[in-house]
């Protein structure tokens, strides 16, 4: 099933998550996991956080492949620069353990804020807790794009957008903006629901 977005403006997105109970039936789990990957492909996304469906709980998807894959047609083309390996999972009641390195700049965008983007400073490394579909924990080291992704999701389950993060000048031009996504008044090119 494909979920349309919520956008900005709507209260889920600004709430923390709620952890996913434990006794939550395995089938249903992975239904939901399906639909997310299901939404977050059909929107052209890399990731993709429960609240972005109006689920408050702490679940994010991401598939890291278009991001950090060499497109020999691209003219910043290196066919000997190092590559990241694609990082396709889901990730359930996830918890930062440790945000490592010399923050650094990349230029950001959110299926739930469309037509925005903007440089953002991340740490370069991490360290996140979490459960997979099988209900496993597992503690993991991320570095790189695939870090960056996670940041972005695991955000969302704080009930942080990537606007949040920049200059009290950058939100003040984009203030305009935002108010016109909150009310329907954007370009996408997939499902939304609009909080107005």
């Amino acid at each position: 099933m494909i979920y349309p977005i919520v956008a900005i403006g709507d209260p889920v997105l600004k709430t923390r998550a709620k952890n996913i109970a434990a006794d939550l039936p395995a089938a249903d789990l992975q239904k939901l996991v399906a639909d997310m990957f299901e939404t977050m492909y059909e929107a052209n996304g890399v990731g993709l956080a429960a609240p972005q469906i109006g689920k408050g709980v702490r679940l994010f998807v991401i598939d890291t492949a278009p991001m950090v894959e060499a497109d020999p047609d691209d003219e910043d083309y290196d066919p000997a620069a190092p590559l990241e390996t694609p990082v396709k999972r889901a990730f359930l009641n996830p918890r930062m353990v440790a945000e490592t390195g010399e923050a650094w700049g990349f230029d950001e965008g959110c299926l739930s804020i469309p037509g925005i983007r903007e440089t953002v400073q991340r740490c370069p490394n991490i360290v996140l807790r979490y459960e997979d579909e099988a209900r496993q924990v597992h503690e993991e080291a991320f570095s790189g794009l695939t870090a960056r992704v996670i940041q972005h999701e695991y955000d969302h389950l704080e009930g942080v957008l990537f606007t949040d993060k920049l200059s009290a000048f950058k939100k003040q031009l984009l203030k305009g903006k935002i108010a016109r996504i909150t009310k329907g008044d954007v370009k996408h090119d997939y499902r939304m629901r609009f909080p107005r």
